[in-house]
């Protein structure tokens, strides 16, 4: 079985005790960004994929782009099979919980730094500007070509 190699037999980031599964805040999760440290919540569930990163059939490079936050749109769409999330099992590092005064108020202050998601999805501006952007580009591009030659 191919992902044998990553499933791991000890689980230190879940809670002491039998079967009690730890709390994970945003906070917390959006430190762990990075192809050596990558988490990500689906469904209210915290994941660690590092180990799958290597393997997973999309490249690594998109689930670290969608780490440390809310991937389930990601997932979702995408359509994974049942063997995929049943793999998840294996990975559960905890839920996510709401997140304490102190810890929203950490994250609005990375989100104005730059340095973390303040929300769990883009915005529907953000995304059409993703979009119209280069549209608009090229737009430009288009008239400054027609006017000037």
């Amino acid at each position: 079985w191919r992902g044998e190699r990553w499933r791991r037999k000890e689980r230190p980031e879940m809670a002491e005790g039998k079967g009690e599964i730890r709390e994970v805040s945003r906070l917390e999760l959006t430190k762990h960004t990075s192809k050596t440290d990558c988490w990500m919540s689906i469904d209210g569930k915290v994941y660690d994929v590092t180990k799958f990163l290597v393997e997973h059939p999309g490249g690594e490079d998109i689930m670290v782009d969608s780490s440390g936050r809310d991937a389930t749109r990601e997932f979702e769409d995408v359509g994974h099979s049942g063997d995929a999330r049943s793999m998840l099992a294996d990975m559960l590092v905890g839920k996510l919980r709401e997140d304490t005064p102190e810890e929203k108020a950490e994250l609005e202050r990375l989100a104005l730094e730059g340095k973390a998601a303040a929300t769990s999805s883009s915005s529907p501006i953000a995304m059409a500007l993703k979009f119209l952007f280069p549209v608009i580009i090229i737009a430009l591009a288009y008239v400054v070509r027609k006017y000037t030659s």
